[in-house]
């Protein structure tokens, strides 16, 4: 006997996404970013959301959790709330006038309904230049 959850097709690149336009600013977990150099630090930056879903879908969801497997609107109403919580975070660094977040992370909780937080550390960065090589070849 198939389990409830196999019966379903998988979830769709449309449906559950986690990539964002970030308008050219750079969102990285990292600390630094290889080939670039922090030349200024603007602060933290935050991007906040609290997600609910309509009593009707949490009426099928409470049902579904009865006899197990993913709780499909539930999983996308997460992906939706981090989406734009980034998207928020994004937009308080260009705000700032920043071109980068570092050290970005995600923080969530909730009973009932979603709280989720994006926020890092704003910055604007510049690519490394580095030196032509120089001939160090002595003429004879």
């Amino acid at each position: 006997m198939a389990s409830p959850s196999s019966s379903k097709a998988p979830a769709t690149e449309s449906e559950f996404h986690s990539f964002r336009d970030t308008h050219g600013v750079l969102v990285t977990t990292m600390n630094d970013v290889p080939g670039f150099r922090i030349v200024r630090v603007l602060g933290t930056v935050y991007g906040l959301t609290i997600r609910s879903r309509n009593w009707g879908t949490d009426i099928g969801t409470g049902l579904k959790s009865i006899v197990g497997g993913e709780l499909r609107p539930f999983t996308k109403m997460l992906y939706d709330g981090r989406n734009q919580a980034v998207d928020r975070m994004v937009g308080e660094c260009m705000g700032r006038g920043g071109n980068a977040v570092i050290a970005q992370r995600f923080d969530s909780s909730g009973t009932g309904w979603a709280q989720l937080c994006a926020y890092g550390t704003a910055v604007v960065i510049q690519p490394i230049q580095e030196a032509a090589p120089t001939n160090t070849a002595l003429e004879t």
